[in-house]
Parts: structure tokens; C-alpha cells; sequence
């Protein structure tokens, strides 16, 4: 088997295996469970605090997928990165087939990371879909800048702030991982590393 990074083997799969962002998660956990979801939701908050991982968890539940699934196993779940995808001409390819309902789930999610390196181009077109959205269409747009989105963007998403994960936690975390690893680690130095990680995990 391929060699996979800790951080892959230890990604949250569960909304209940998320680390410090408890009042969220259970507001989306609520939102799914009573069916009532929005179709634009911005995650925003500090690197390594869950928002891309919390993405992925919303779009999975949201359509009754297995958690264990392999994302690559997913076409209506779509990820785009805009730091390396930004120009207009990127949104317009990823919103094609918007329209289309989708494979093999009741919802096609996509979830677009660092949206706040789109052009200012690429925010018109995606702004045009978040405006007259398809019911079987949610955004989940995900960024470190909140203050760099457009407002026309900001006022149609339901935001959730993700704020930095407590040292504690975050050396539980470490320790719990250790464990499964067969790694010996101090509680004092899961709390130094975890000092140190700036309520990143």
C-alpha cells in the first residue's frame, strides 16, 4: 500500500472526529439532519483550523455518502483550488455543467479553497450562478481572507468563523495519534509542539 501523510491517515472523515469546532459542527450536523440546507456556505478562519476538512464532511453527509469513500470515488463533489486556478476562465470551466443534475448523489457540492484568489472576473461568474443557483447545487467556498471577497459574495453564503483550536486540544490530538502510531510522546511535548503550532492542527 502506498505511502500515505500522517496528516491524510488522521484527517477528520466525521464531523464528530473534528477537533475544536464544536459549535459548528453541530449547527451543520443539525442543518443536514433536518434537511435544511443552504446552497452557499463560506468557511473562513485561520490555516489548519478544519475548514477544508469540514467541507469535505458537509459534502459527503449531506448525500448519505459512506465516510470512508475516497474522495477521487466522488464526481459530484467537485474541489477547486482557486490559488492555482484564479482566472475566469477556470470558474467558467468548473460551472459548465452546473445546470446538469447529478451522477450519483442528490447534490453536486463544490468546494472551491482560497476563494479569495479569484479575479475579480471569476467572482462575476460564479456570483451569476450563487445568485439563480440549481436546487441540486451547494457552493462551499473555503479562505484564510475573508476581508479580500467581494460583498455581493459575503451577503449570499451562510458564513461560519473557525477559529484556532485550543493548545490542549491540540496536544490530545497529537497524543491520540502517537498512540495509534506506536509512538512514544510526553504529554509535555505534545503540549510544546502544540504551543507552538498557533492553533493549527
Amino acid at each position: 500500500m502506498a505511502y500515505q501523510a500522517l496528516y491524510r491517515v488522521y484527517r477528520p472523515r466525521t464531523f464528530d472526529d473534528m477537533i475544536g469546532q464544536e459549535v459548528i459542527t453541530q449547527t451543520l450536523k443539525n442543518a443536514i439532519e433536518t434537511e435544511q440546507t443552504g446552497h452557499a456556505y463560506l468557511f473562513s478562519g485561520p490555516r489548519g483550523t478544519g475548514k477544508t476538512s469540514a467541507a469535505k464532511i458537509f459534502a459527503r453527509e449531506v448525500n448519505g455518502i459512506d465516510p470512508q469513500t475516497d474522495d477521487a470515488q466522488i464526481p459530484d463533489i467537485v474541489e477547486f483550488d482557486a490559488a492555482s486556478n484564479s482566472r475566469v476562465e477556470d470558474m467558467r470551466d468548473i460551472l459548465a455543467n452546473v445546470d446538469y443534475a447529478p451522477i450519483e448523489a442528490k447534490y453536486r457540492v463544490y468546494i472551491i479553497d482560497e476563494v479569495h484568489m479569484l479575479t475579480t472576473e471569476a467572482f462575476n461568474a460564479l456570483l451569476k450562478t450563487l445568485e439563480e443557483p440549481p436546487e441540486h447545487v451547494i457552493f462551499i467556498l473555503a479562505t484564510t481572507e475573508v476581508h479580500k471577497l467581494p460583498q455581493t459574495i459575503l451577503s449570499r453564503c451562510q458564513r461560519f468563523d473557525f477559529h484556532r483550536i485550543p493548545p490542549r486540544a491540540i496536544a490530545d490530538r497529537l497524543l491520540y495519534v502517537a498512540n495509534q502510531e506506536g509512538v512514544t510522546l510526553s504529554d509535555s511535548a505534545a503540549m510544546l509542539a502544540a504551543s507552538v503550532a498557533d492553533g493549527a492542527l
